[in-house]
């Protein structure tokens, strides 16, 4: 894919720290008659670790370019072919770990457009501490979101406005047509009002996170698709874990407004 590619075929990537909302953006936008997105992928730094190990370059007289076309191939053909049997024009790819491999994203497809999702490090270190226990919510209370949203925002200032854009959780499940509506203009893709109703559409990996996602619905008492009722959960957080997301990220907590529980946005 080179850089005189049309804007309506460039590779969307989700980024952001897991727990985050991803999954609800992934849903959204694999229910777009145009993306297809589907199931995390998880190997690209594996695949790029690899090439660099096996110092391809050297051993068979080969530029860096047609290593990155080697890979891009492979990755590419993976996405495309899924997307092509769906009868869509787009992929998009999500997988949170891929916010700490964005230079590689970068050199494979230069014309991406990254989606960045954002919420309240409380929220999302009580999410992990309910999906992988106590121990995992205090590493990302202390490292993982504050580094995950300081490694993206970085990266973003390095390129146009039509390439990045970032999205609150809190946003999306407040006020989901006008945030949905924001990231499709954003995209350059024409707003389907069935993106909303994904329920509806066929996602791979759909019954695993209908499962999880009804139990969310019952255990919080609101029972709309995109619900609401998980923010502020990091108000269960005990006073270790909520100490760990003070120290840990405070000055980001502060610098992205949650310190006021708002959900403004700020690049």
């Amino acid at each position: 894919m080179g850089a005189a590619e049309p804007a309506s075929e460039r590779p969307i990537f989700i980024i952001g720290c897991a727990r985050s909302g991803t999954t609800l953006v992934r849903l959204i936008l694999d229910s777009h008659p145009r993306i297809s997105a589907g199931a995390e992928t998880k190997f690209l730094p594996e695949l790029g670790a690899m090439v660099e190990r096996a110092r391809i370059e050297g051993k068979f007289d080969v530029s860096r370019a047609y290593v990155l076309e080697l890979m891009r191939g492979f990755y590419g053909r993976l996405q495309g072919d899924y997307m092509i049997r769906r009868g869509k024009r787009r992929w998009a790819e999500k997988t949170p770990g891929y916010t700490m491999h964005l230079p590689l994203i970068e050199q494979l497809y230069p014309t991406a457009q990254y989606v960045h999702v954002i919420r309240d490090g409380r929220d999302v270190v009580a999410s992990h501490r309910d999906r992988w226990g106590y121990r995992t919510a205090l590493g990302t209370g202390l490292r993982k979101w504050p580094a995950y949203i300081t490694v993206a925002r970085r990266f973003a200032r390095g390129l146009p406005p039509d390439r990045y854009h970032e999205m609150r959780y809190e946003d999306l499940v407040r006020e989901p047509e006008q945030t949905a509506r924001e990231l499709f203009a954003f995209l350059g893709e024409p707003w389907d009002p069935q993106v909303l109703a994904y329920d509806l559409s066929a996602h791979s990996d759909m019954d695993q996170v209908a499962g999880l996602q009804a139990e969310r619905r019952r255990s919080g008492g609101d029972g709309r698709l995109i619900y609401a009722s998980r923010v502020q959960h990091g108000a269960s957080l005990d006073p270790l874990l909520r100490m760990a997301v003070w120290l840990g990220g405070r000055q980001l907590l502060e610098e992205l407004g949650y310190t006021g529980r708002s959900s403004k946005r700020s690049r």
